[in-house]
């Protein structure tokens, strides 16, 4: 999965009709062009593609740009691309072992699922860490010294590193949902939702 796609959906799910240019500054102003891969060219392409795709509906507003070149192609998600966003969004939340900007990405967007929907995939997530950690675990010996191992004993170190602090920070996000920290989807203050969009 790439973070560019998971982020212009969003981005365009919540403002609900826009072009490019508006895209792509909201995901400037989210910082997003330094830790993922939504850079300008990325985004445009990822609005032809997923137009192409039947994810978008795209309608030209007729009028030249402000610079003189063709009109600009206005862009809103279908049904469609309603369903491949959430479902986007809740496998990269799932996920125990997703690119850390498309991780990023599904953190930023996460109040676009209802409160019971998101604890359920980190859930799953925190179960599928717990279970790598005791796949890795599982075939040490008993007495095993890693520092012991050279190179190899790093990488498993590194593996364990990654299980541990991952199962935490899944279980902080966890406890925090729990506690009724941000506004989720349906819940005051969520999220703007396009008109006449269905409720997940």
């Amino acid at each position: 999965m790439k973070s560019v796609r998971l982020l212009v959906l969003g981005a365009l799910r919540r403002r609900g009709r826009a072009h490019g240019y508006q895209i792509r500054t909201d995901l400037e102003s989210w910082g997003a062009h330094e830790w993922s891969t939504a850079t300008s060219g990325s985004v445009y392409h990822a609005l032809k593609s997923m137009a192409g795709q039947g994810l978008l509906a795209a309608t030209s507003d007729g009028d030249p740009s402000v610079a003189g070149g063709p009109p600009r192609i206005e862009y809103e998600l279908t049904d469609k691309g309603e369903q491949e966003y959430l479902g986007l969004l809740r496998r990269a939340l799932a996920d125990r072992e997703p690119r850390l900007d498309v991780l990023c990405a599904a953190v930023g967007l996460i109040e676009d699922l209802p409160r019971e929907q998101a604890l359920q995939v980190l859930r799953t997530r925190a179960d599928a860490m717990r279970d790598w950690r005791a796949g890795i675990t599982g075939h040490l010996p008993a007495d095993a010294e890693l520092d012991s191992w050279g190179p190899v004993g790093e990488v498993i170190s590194l593996w364990l590193a990654t299980a541990d602090t991952g199962a935490q920070w899944t279980r902080r996000l966890i406890h925090r949902l729990e506690a009724g920290a941000f506004s989720m989807a349906g819940e005051p203050g969520s999220p703007i939702r396009r008109p006449g969009q269905p409720t997940e």
